[in-house]
């Protein structure tokens, strides 16, 4: 399991590079140990897995992981990114924790279930996907074609640090443009500056309440301006300013009411300033999750794993794309979610070990 590790981490996902040479590194194992594994590829570099063992019937467990990582960032990192470094029971590397290192122990689960022997009821399906940090793209393409039946339990091998979570926020990226008119720096009366006008925009936002009562397990929903672009040169009135906002969302809240609300306030705006102009367009919509927590897959999963209580997260996952053909979906896997994104990102030896035994408990609690 180390070596497949360390040979995912040295597989770089970032999306400059792509998912294929990760997905190549899972197809080899599963090749080896006799399991059906195929990669769907589009686009010289994405790819999506999917492997499959057991017989078709009526139950199937569904581990849907991501291949793809963030960038490694600016910051330095004590080992090289991808270079995979095990020290003191921890392998170093980007993607040891988000998510590669589940992803390892989820197929070394699979493996051994098969090289076991033990004659299964069900089918495991396990699902390897691109784009989950930018777009979904893979879940998105692998959804749209996935026919399993209604006794399906998904499992999103995200890290959890082993807590059963039922539930996180969705997000909602948006791109808001104000628009103006370009000029020579020396007569600005003659253009219409771009960056005046988003700050008459920011000024609002500064007391613009999304509308939604707050969520009993995900709080409330959330708005951060994080991104911020205007003007080309120092003596030209900028004609275009953009801003970037993440909208992390709550259960069964409509996206399109923010976008309309938004709108509200760039007509507000317009009315006191002829001017103004703005346009708002998505960049990412995903939905929030919520997974009954007291329906029998999760009631039998938590039992499985021996956990009491089910959890809530803010961060956003691949799930919501699977609850939208009725399948319950849970997020359980090893590592810290704390150390995702972050420089020296690792992930502790034992954990992934843990994760394997706790993979083929379920495996064989439902399918045995």
């Amino acid at each position: 399991m180390k070596k497949l590790l360390k040979n995912l981490i040295r597989a770089d996902s970032t999306v400059r590079k792509g998912e294929l040479a990760a997905a190549n590194v899972i197809l080899e194992e599963f090749r080896g140990a006799g399991i059906d594994c195929l990669i769907d590829k589009w686009d010289k570099n994405r790819a999506n897995l999917v492997a499959q063992a057991g017989p078709k019937g009526r139950k199937a467990i569904l581990f849907a992981c991501h291949l793809d990582v963030v960038g490694p960032g600016g910051e330095k990192w004590k080992y090289p990114p991808f270079s995979a470094v095990e020290k003191n029971g921890r392998i170093f590397g980007r993607g040891a924790t988000d998510m590669k290192g589940p992803i390892a122990a989820a197929v070394t689960a699979v493996r051994q279930i098969v090289k076991s022997r033990i004659k299964l009821k069900g089918r495991i399906i396990f699902s390897a996907l691109a784009g989950e940090e930018t777009d979904s793209c893979g879940a998105d393409k692998f959804t749209a074609g996935l026919k399993v039946s209604k006794n399906t339990g998904v499992i999103i091998t995200e890290p959890t640090d082993f807590q059963v979570v039922t539930a996180h926020r969705g997000l909602l990226w948006l791109q808001i443009s104000t628009k103006g008119k370009a000029a020579h720096g020396s007569t600005p009366q003659l253009g219409i500056n771009a960056i005046n006008s988003m700050r008459l925009l920011l000024n609002e936002l500064d007391n613009f309440k999304i509308r939604i009562k707050p969520h009993k397990l995900l709080g409330q929903c959330s708005m951060s301006i994080n991104t911020i672009t205007g003007g080309k040169t120092i003596n030209v009135v900028p004609d275009q300013c953009s801003i970037g906002l993440d909208v992390r969302t709550l259960p069964k809240q409509n996206h399109k009411d923010i976008i309309r609300d938004l709108q509200k306030i760039f007509a507000k705006i317009k009315r006191k300033n002829p001017q103004f102009k703005a346009e708002i367009s998505v960049i990412r919509s995903v939905k929030a999750l919520e997974t009954d927590n007291k329906c029998d897959f999760v009631r039998d999963f938590c039992s499985a794993v021996g956990v009491d209580e089910t959890k809530a997260v803010g961060f956003t996952t691949d799930g919501p794309y699977f609850a939208v053909l009725g399948l319950p979906v849970v997020i359980f896997g090893p590592g810290k979610p704390h150390l995702c994104h972050r420089p020296n990102e690792y992930i502790e030896i034992n954990d992934l070990e843990k994760a394997v035994e706790y993979y083929k408990k379920v495996i064989l609690s439902f399918l045995t």
